[in-house]
C-alpha cells in the first residue's frame, strides 16, 4: 500500500529513527528467540530501536496509536484473535542487508502478521535495498520507498533484504497472539 501514513508523519518518524541513530541508541539486530537468540552478521547486520508509548516521543507515539487502531480492525473485520503488537526502527546501513527467513519464530506461533513501513526519501533503482518475496515460482523485488506498507502472514512469506548501497530506514513489526 502506497502512503499508509501521513507524510508528515512519515517524515517525523524518519526524524526520530536519525536522532536514535545518532545518540546510539540503535543496537545490532538478533536472529532467533529466547535462549537461541543471537547476532550473526553473516545473516543479517542492521540496527533497531524498539518503539515504546512510554518514551514519549509523539511521532513514534501517534504511530503505535495508528497501529493499535490497525489491531482493532483486523479483530473486528478479520476475526484475527491478535492480542498485542511489536515495532522497531531499522537501520541499514550502506552494505547492509537480511538473508532470506520468516517471521516466525521455529518454537513459538505468537508473530501472526508482519507490517513493514519505509521512510526512504528519493530511493532510485540501483540503490539496492529492497524487500525481495520468495513466491513459490517468482521473486517479487519491493523498493523501500517513502510511506509505502507492506502487510503479510509472518509464518508464510519467505522474504529477504537485499545489498542496500545507502542507508535505508523503515519500520518492522508484528501483530501477535499471545
Amino acid at each position: 500500500m502506497e502512503n499508509f501514513l501521513p507524510p508528515t508523519l512519515a517524515l517525523a518518524l524518519k526524524k526520530e529513527l536519525l536522532v536514535h541513530s545518532l545518540d546510539g541508541q540503535m543496537k545490532a539486530a538478533s536472529i532467533g528467540h529466547g535462549q537461541e537468540k543471537q547476532q550473526n552478521i553473516a545473516i543479517r547486520n542492521d540496527s533497531i530501536y524498539w518503539m515504546d508509548s512510554s518514551h514519549n516521543a509523539p511521532a513514534e507515539i501517534q504511530f503505535l496509536q495508528i497501529m493499535h487502531e490497525l489491531l482493532e480492525y483486523l479483530n473486528q473485520t478479520c476475526f484475527t484473535g491478535l492480542t498485542s503488537s511489536e515495532f522497531h526502527f531499522a537501520l541499514y546501513e550502506a552494505g547492509s542487508f537480511y538473508k532470506t527467513h520468516r517471521d516466525q519464530f521455529q518454537k513459538t506461533q505468537q508473530r501472526q502478521y508482519t507490517f513493514i513501513c519505509y521512510l526512504n526519501e528519493a530511493w532510485e533503482t540501483g540503490d539496492g535495498g529492497e524487500l525481495c518475496v520468495h513466491h513459490e515460482n517468482n521473486r517479487q523485488l519491493i523498493s523501500p520507498l517513502m510511506g509505502r506498507v507492506v502487510f503479510f502472514k509472518s509464518c508464510e512469506l519467505w522474504h529477504e533484504v537485499m545489498l542496500t548501497l545507502k542507508p535505508r530506514m523503515s519500520i518492522t513489526g508484528w501483530f501477535r497472539i499471545d
